[in-house]
């Protein structure tokens, strides 16, 4: 948290904030790291390193290489278990990077790319046992044929049926709120939001009362990829720990 940040809460700063239990820590041995947002699927145009296309790595900014972590398809439940890459640059608005396989195998939306990056406990026997096998894993993707991995192009190169599949698939509600903190008292909250529209012109946050002792500061609903992205972009400026977009 930055200085202006720090700022923000001098006045609350008698307040627990509920997001303390997933604080980030910035080594190997943490586990304790979860985010639920939009996912990007590898394309070179909006990252700086390569990130090939049968890989079982992601790229997140948080985490640091070699991270055991669990990617969850929130749209459809799916899950893989894979390991984070070095560092790489790509817009902020994403949580993270990955694979065209991982986005195959999780059958990722590109419309709504929407997952949970999570740690897993490096201390257990089934995870270090998994964790394994992904060198294992890509040493027989790297066999297969680039033809057996299929994905839908988001630059559009995709053939007319494809196109027309697309068409007559139901669409999922896109309903999503950026969450900016958790609070756990509703006072902390509301100053809180007074300072993000008297000193950052953020305006339209709202407060929800979660539970009796958390009180979520947020912004949304929001209908399309678009609007979110623009709002986002000037919310994640502000460097709270752990900004996320939650599904409604």
């Amino acid at each position: 948290m930055n200085y202006r940040i720090l700022f923000f809460f001098c006045s609350i700063f008698f307040v627990s904030c509920a997001e303390q239990s997933k604080k980030i820590n910035y080594s190997k041995n943490f586990i304790n790291y979860s985010n639920k947002g939009f996912t990007l699927i590898y394309d070179k145009k909006f990252v700086n390193k390569k990130l090939d296309d049968r890989s079982l790595l992601i790229f997140n900014n948080v985490l640091e290489k070699d991270t055991p972590v669990k990617v969850t398809n929130l749209i459809n439940g799916k899950y893989l278990l894979v390991k984070v890459g070095r560092n790489s640059k790509y817009p902020t608005f994403y949580n993270s990077v990955v694979s065209r396989r991982i986005a195959t195998d999780l059958e990722i939306d590109f419309n709504q790319p929407y997952v949970e990056i999570k740690t897993l406990n490096q201390k257990n026997s089934f995870i270090i046992n998994k964790a394994k096998t992904f060198d294992e894993e890509k040493n027989v993707a790297n066999k297969v044929p680039v033809e057996r991995i299929e994905i839908n192009n988001i630059s559009n190169n995709i053939s007319e049926k494809e196109k027309n599949k697309k068409i007559l698939k139901p669409s999922i509600d896109f309903k999503y709120i950026i969450k900016i903190v958790d609070l756990y008292f509703e006072d902390s909250a509301k100053i809180l939001i007074n300072r993000l529209q008297n000193e950052y012109s953020i305006n339209n946050i709202k407060i929800k009362k979660m539970s009796k002792n958390s009180y979520r500061v947020y912004k949304g609903p929001f209908n399309n990829l678009d609007s979110i992205k623009r709002e986002y972009t000037d919310i994640i400026k502000l460097n709270f720990e752990n900004i996320e977009i939650i599904k409604l």
